[in-house]
């Protein structure tokens, strides 16, 4: 009885399939470390915004009023906690607005039988350019609002 003796793959096709494969294998781990940066830079935009509606809800009128300081204002949220805290963000690129839905005291007293609380909301917006240029410039937003509470 013969036995055949079977006959192994071209060396050709080995080269061949290795670059075929290996460029879309490198597209996709870049394309997952990116996208990883991404998301980590948006939690950064996301914490940014918690923090300064944190900041204003605690230092408004009543806090300037007990403690004889003066109440924060947009600009004081903007620099002293979103800038001062946004580390790996380029500065020029981040903005952060800040309003109150009526003042920055802690209740509204346009109705003394009804008090309602006033709120303060923080948007920090930020244009993200992705490390590796596979889309342009990415804008990363967040919003939170907070009831004041001093």
């Amino acid at each position: 009885m013969q036995r055949h003796r079977f006959r192994s793959r071209p060396r050709g096709a080995t080269i061949i399939e290795f670059a075929v494969v290996c460029p879309l294998v490198v597209f996709i781990l870049f394309a997952t470390i990116v996208g990883g940066l991404g998301v980590f830079r948006y939690q950064q935009v996301a914490s940014l915004a918690r923090q300064g509606a944190r900041y204003a809800s605690v230092h408004g009128a009543q806090y300037a009023k007990e403690k004889n300081l003066a109440a924060a204002t947009a600009t004081d949220i903007a620099t002293n906690i979103v800038q001062a805290n946004a580390a790996a963000l380029k500065p020029e690129y981040l903005t952060c607005t800040v309003t109150w839905n009526a003042s920055n005291a802690p209740l509204s007293t346009t109705n003394y039988e009804d008090p309602t609380g006033n709120t303060v909301t923080v948007k920090v917006t930020y244009k993200w350019f992705p490390e590796v240029y596979l889309v342009g410039p990415i804008t990363l937003t967040s919003t939170s609002t907070t009831q004041m509470l001093y």
